[in-house]
């Protein structure tokens, strides 16, 4: 049996889980799928609320590194345009004078092999050192090897130290004492509670906020709705400009006290993919868009929220095609896009930032491929992130200085 047809067979099923878990599906075997993951997932919130719990009453125990840690995160798996936020954020921060290092776990990124570190333990005495993506100079590790944002946060963040490890104590304490850093963000961290932080910034998708209310395997949260209590700041991604008083009700039930500070991701340009980022060709204005015949693909956890974007600056979507979040694009695959493409008489084919990081530059391209840079814009909590980001961190200028509760 081809390994192929076997791959296309497990990501179908993915695929399937995905549709049942959005609620895609209504069908019978959805309704009994359904319910074994029901189960499963009051087995997960069983694990959630007790290891909270040893956290809680000290029978776990965190470990604090002396320095600003702020934590970047979310309730619910994927989808609520964190990697925007932490990149702003960052570079926020170096602007002003902060020596910011970004701890990731690097998910989906491939790990050193067996015996690179059978043999590093076996010749050290220490734990190995984490993988250094950006030293703050040059990018130093591919997207493979650090993982997709780790990488594009990399890229994007000149002057920013980016770390990965699945210990993040261990590469804080790394980061203060290789790069003489002050300031630690734990880029998707509200779940890591080993480091904890000084500042706990909740993102909160105001499109989708909380999935059907079910915990993994069933729906989309990581912990119960309840931990909202856990945010120093709530942060209402993707907001249209509206304000929703049903969610902010929600939130202020479980937090009373923590700012909320509404954003949206508004796109920026095209980045025409295999041209060099200076080129003079090489960013194209959205305006360009415009009655224009694309094809789409993506593989994120809201590629609705990427075609949207798409459709609203004009563009006339021929054809689309979505794979899993994370998803590591193969040659057939690339083969497949610009084949159906064709087919479809679209004249090229856009993708997101994050996706982009995952096709070789030296790929060869038969129709321009472009992806979409996204950034964030504050909208309402601040005049503008920079603000944001003095009130948050800067308590000393006057603003609160809130604790993140645990």
């Amino acid at each position: 049996m081809p390994l192929s047809w076997l791959k296309k067979k497990f990501r179908a099923f993915e695929l399937y889980t995905v549709d049942i878990v959005l609620g895609r599906r209504a069908d019978a075997g959805a309704t009994v799928y359904g319910a074994f993951l029901q189960m499963l997932s009051w087995l997960f919130n069983g694990i959630v609320q007790t290891r909270l719990w040893l956290y809680r009453h000290r029978v776990l125990h965190d470990h604090p590194l002396g320095c600003l840690v702020v934590v970047v995160g979310n309730l619910t798996v994927g989808g609520t345009g964190k990697t925007p936020v932490v990149e702003k954020f960052a570079r926020a921060l170096h602007e002003r004078g902060r020596k910011v290092a970004i701890l990731s776990r690097g998910y989906k990124s491939k790990a050193p092999p067996f015996w690179k570190k059978w043999w590093f333990q076996l010749t050290h005495t220490a734990e190995p050192p984490p993988r250094i993506v950006s030293d703050g100079i040059t990018v130093l590790l591919d997207s493979e090897t650090a993982g997709d944002e780790p990488y594009m946060l990399a890229k994007n963040l000149p002057g920013v130290v980016v770390l990965v490890d699945k210990n993040r104590v261990k590469a804080g304490a790394y980061a203060i004492k290789k790069f003489g850093c002050d300031t630690l963000i734990l880029d998707d961290g509200f779940q890591y509670l080993p480091l904890k932080g000084r500042l706990n910034l909740l993102l909160v998708d105001k499109t989708n906020p909380f999935g059907n209310g079910h915990m993994l395997p069933r729906g989309v949260l990581r912990e119960p709705i309840k931990h909202l209590s856990r945010a120093s700041y709530v942060f209402l991604t993707k907001s249209n400009g509206e304000r929703d008083s049903d969610l902010e009700a929600l939130i202020r039930e479980h937090n009373p006290t923590a700012d909320i500070i509404e954003c949206a991701h508004r796109p920026q340009y095209l980045q025409r993919f295999g041209v060099p980022v200076g080129a003079a060709d090489a960013r194209v204005p959205l305006s360009w868009l415009k009655g224009r015949k694309v094809f789409a693909f993506s593989g994120i956890a809201t590629p609705e929220s990427f075609e949207k974007f798409l459709r609203d600056l004009g563009a006339l979507i021929m054809g689309r095609e979505r794979y899993l979040d994370h998803y590591r694009f193969e040659e057939e695959d690339l083969a497949e896009l610009f084949a159906a493409a064709r087919r479809e008489g679209a004249e090229c084919l856009v993708t997101t930032e994050k996706d982009a990081v995952r096709i070789a530059e030296t790929r060869a391209c038969p129709l321009p491929l472009f992806y979409l840079r996204l950034e964030i814009d504050i909208i309402r909590g601040a005049a503008d992130f920079d603000e944001a980001v003095g009130r948050i961190c800067f308590p000393e200028n006057g603003s609160k200085s809130p604790v993140g509760r645990v």
